[in-house]
């Protein structure tokens, strides 16, 4: 059932990110920014994605440490690496729009800082998984720096409105204006990547549950 799930959510998610990139291929270069303007509809929704992935991440590693079901930290380091995924290709689009846009690959300020310390963590969660042999104890420690690490997201959301940034202020949020046409393929852009997610996150779940068996299957042919 799950693989027919990916196969359907997959299949779908391609058709419709092949559609997106064809619609926004063909808008028109934005007055003041040129054509460098279309990453946006990469770049917000590969953050979005990415801290959705950082939401579950937390809910999952909480219902582990409360439940001690193993299935709940296969799916918090299945959705850890998406996110990771998708937060570096937010960094990345971030980085080529603020070449051609500031002259600039990278600059200190609280949002991209934040987002950096962000992917450190979760890359560090995944470290701390490989340092630690047994599962159990493994998880609890993963499941732990998981909770602490999600303190740094509602920072990394709300950074650009608590602090003077370099990074533009939100058009949604700021009361700004976008064309109704963008936003449509924002959104669709978005529901593409967050389906992605969805099928990468079932993907490496099922890699993540075969391990763990042949982790326990190799155990056990010790202890004989």
């Amino acid at each position: 059932m799950r693989e027919k799930m990916a196969y359907i959510l997959g299949a779908a998610a391609m058709v419709l990110l092949a559609h997106n990139i064809i619609t926004i291929a063909g808008f028109p270069p934005e007055r003041a920014q040129g054509m460098i303007f279309k990453i946006i509809f990469f770049h917000v929704p590969a953050a979005i994605t990415a801290l959705s992935c950082a939401l579950v991440a937390f809910v999952s590693s909480i219902l582990y440490l409360v439940t001690s079901k193993l299935k709940y930290d296969a799916l918090a380091v299945a959705v850890t690496e998406v996110g990771l995924a998708f937060l570096l290709a937010n960094l990345v689009t971030g980085s080529l729009w603020g070449r051609v846009i500031w002259g600039i690959w990278w600059t200190w300020d609280a949002r991209l800082t934040s987002a950096l310390v962000c992917w450190l963590l979760y890359a560090g969660y995944l470290m701390l998984r490989h340092a630690v042999e047994e599962p159990t104890q493994r998880a609890a420690y993963a499941a732990v720096f998981s909770i602490f690490s999600f303190v740094d997201v509602p920072i990394v959301v709300f950074s650009i409105k608590w602090w003077r940034t370099q990074h533009p202020q939100p058009v949604f949020w700021a009361g700004g204006s976008f064309p109704h046409d963008w936003s449509v393929v924002m959104g669709w852009n978005l529901l593409a990547l967050m389906m992605l997610g969805a099928v990468i996150t079932l993907v490496r779940l099922r890699q993540e549950e075969i391990r763990r068996q042949l982790d326990s299957l190799r155990r056990t042919a010790h202890a004989f």
